[in-house]
């Protein structure tokens, strides 16, 4: 992990990068932060500035067909819940403030928010690139936790499979892993009806 200096960001990013504790940002800092000309995508955990390379051409794919895939299952099932893209966030007052791939909020949780802050998901998506692993697999899925994200889907681009991680009491223990044609079973989205393989179809495929 390579230290990025308080007050000069360096924008080439092959490597999820970290501010230093010692530099907190607040949302307001954050927001005023240039926006990077190579599309790397910056994200803040209490306060720490986290950057990671901009997806790549097999992670739009996927996000675009579980975008698919997820909306064909919301309107099969009547759902009045909301599936949501970046740069749609959540974030809250405690300076952090993060970009999932997908996010799912039921009509529930949405009317529960007390501002037009969104301060928690019911499910998050996050496609995991090889230089996004370690910080979507352990840093962020921490962070999701503590926030109370019901369920985390961890897609693994390299690997082809879909790992479901599922809270318990503001953590997340081991998730089950599907592949092939395995169907993927949701506790949020119910009776959901595709496999696993289904969402790294090639592009002529969609």
């Amino acid at each position: 992990m390579r230290i990025i200096k308080p007050h000069s960001l360096e924008f080439k990013v092959t490597r999820v990068n970290s501010s230093p504790l010692v530099k907190k940002y607040s949302l307001e800092e954050f927001w005023r932060l240039p926006e990077p000309p190579d599309g790397t995508k910056r994200e803040l955990i209490a306060g720490v500035l986290y950057m990671t390379p901009p997806p790549g051409y097999v992670h739009d794919y996927i996000v675009g067909r579980l975008n698919r895939l997820i909306t064909a299952h919301l309107i099969r099932t009547k759902d009045t819940g909301f599936l949501l893209v970046p740069r749609a966030a959540i974030w809250t007052a405690q300076h952090t403030y993060l970009e999932p791939d997908l996010f799912y909020i039921s009509a529930r949780t949405e009317k529960s928010f007390k501002s037009s802050r969104r301060t928690t998901a019911d499910l998050v998506v996050e496609v995991v690139s090889p230089g996004s692993a370690i910080y979507d697999r352990n840093t962020k899925a921490d962070t999701y936790a503590a926030l109370g994200v019901r369920e985390l889907w961890l897609v693994d681009e390299t690997e082809e499979t879909v790992e479901v991680r599922r809270l318990v009491v503001k953590k997340y223990p081991q998730g089950k892993v599907y592949s092939g044609r395995e169907k993927i079973t949701s506790s949020v989205l119910r009776g959901l009806n595709f496999e696993a393989q289904s969402i790294f179809e090639k592009r002529s495929q969609f």
